[in-house]
């Protein structure tokens, strides 16, 4: 089930900064705790259609509070350590300017649930519930678990931009081979043909299909083609056109998909799509979840960019359909 593995990625990724977060502070390297600042500043934003600023880039050190948005009227505190008297110290000291402001805690390494039935001093006239205002990694979590599918979409795209770990070219290389090799080999019910390529810009042709989403992982991957060429390119030496055969399938599975789907959906649902066939071939020998997952959005995007998949700005459709 599709919404059950970005959960886990969105579960894993989040659990994997907090754990290092809590390491690196025993160890005293404090430098990944300031980056977490900016980070949460615009995943908060992000999940909760916030719009804090980041008011150590203001005013350095600023007491008590990290962020804030005057637009809401929330104030924010980022914090590695989850202990009362941390909660409570931000709200003594506190500018009172932001009286009325509700105060949100965060806690970015440690499980805060035993804070929320404690009572605090907040003489500053902030609005504080700590059952609902005391929030951490878990929460969130719970918070993401009910989302609906395109909103859970776009947090787990900008977690895999933020949070990815760089691949090992010589890895990827080798998982995009054997996949490609692996669905060179797969019954596509689909008769092979030559496409025609027409040149275009890639950032044309991202606005032109309305792709927002998907923007982002296709800037990221699409210097990734040149190793992909070199894959078909040495299999077709072999006498084996594995480029057409994969490519057909790339497209019989976009030309598939059911209608009134966003340009976004689409773009994902051919990922997804894609990992099924993979994961279902008795072919396939099981690789890590997110090597696969990369690899089949290496190949995607490779497909985009070949104009395999999605309208050609040109406007001509027969290229592009």
């Amino acid at each position: 089930m599709k919404r059950l593995d970005r959960f886990n990625s969105i579960e894993e990724k989040l659990n994997a900064l907090a754990y290092r977060i809590e390491v690196r502070g025993g160890l005293n390297l404090l430098d990944l705790n300031l980056h977490s600042e900016v980070f949460f500043l615009h995943f908060l934003n992000m999940l909760f259609d916030w719009k804090l600023r980041d008011l150590n880039a203001e005013q350095t050190n600023t007491p008590a509070i990290d962020l804030a948005d005057d637009v809401n009227k929330i104030v924010v505190q980022v914090s590695a350590t989850a202990t009362k008297r941390k909660v409570e110290s931000a709200l003594v000291k506190a500018d009172p300017a932001y009286g009325g402001y509700t105060f949100k805690f965060i806690a970015i390494s440690k499980n805060a649930s035993g804070l929320r039935n404690t009572t605090y001093r907040n003489p500053n006239g902030l609005r504080f519930s700590p059952q609902e205002d005391i929030l951490d990694i878990p929460s969130l979590l719970a918070i993401i678990r009910g989302l609906e599918t395109d909103r859970q979409e776009e947090i787990h795209s900008f977690l895999q931009k933020e949070l990815r770990d760089e691949p090992d070219p010589r890895k990827t290389e080798s998982n995009l081979a054997a996949i490609i090799d692996l669905l060179s080999k797969e019954d596509w019910n689909s008769e092979s043909g030559a496409f025609e390529t027409r040149s275009f810009n890639p950032e044309e042709k991202i606005t032109y299909n309305r792709l927002y989403l998907a923007r982002p992982l296709i800037e990221d991957y699409k210097i990734h083609c040149h190793r992909i060429a070199a894959i078909y390119t040495e299999f077709d030496k072999q006498g084996a056109n594995k480029s057409l055969s994969v490519l057909n399938g790339v497209r019989t599975i976009y030309l598939g998909l059911e209608k009134g789907l966003t340009p976004d959906r689409r773009f994902f649902s051919v990922v997804d799509a894609l990992l099924r066939k993979i994961r279902a071939s008795a072919n396939y020998k099981p690789v890590p979840d997110e090597e696969l997952e990369l690899c089949v959005q290496i190949l995607v995007v490779d497909a985009f960019i070949r104009c395999k998949i999605f309208e050609n700005p040109s406007g001509d459709r027969h290229a592009c359909a």
